[in-house]
């Protein structure tokens, strides 16, 4: 999955806030997740839709439910992203307040 793809999965207030309570849970439905927000079943069902795109959650058929579970791996493959480019900056950063410091210096 893509980094992009989880990104744009984020983007969304309700996806994250389904995201948290799948991974506080462990596992849910559907109907468990809508019974517990402001959105009916099939808005979280196409939000999920959304979650399994971006690799973010499983879904596993038990008898007639699909419960979904937290994928932990495109998130942190997403948060190493982001780590990266903290370092880049930072290095930069760093550069521009050397460079300050030599021109005040002089």
């Amino acid at each position: 999955m893509s980094v992009d793809a989880v990104f744009g999965a984020l983007a969304d207030g309700t996806r994250r806030e389904l995201l948290a309570t799948i991974a506080t849970r462990g596992a849910a439905t559907s109907t468990e997740l809508a019974s517990e927000l402001p959105v009916t079943r099939q808005a979280v069902a196409k939000h999920l839709g959304v979650l399994a795109g971006a690799g973010l959650v499983e879904a596993t058929r038990e008898g007639r439910e699909t419960r979904y579970r937290p994928t932990p791996q495109p998130l942190t493959d997403a948060i190493g992203w982001m780590v990266d480019v903290g370092g880049k900056w930072d290095d930069r950063l760093a550069a521009l307040a050397r460079a300050a410091e030599r021109r005040r210096a002089t």
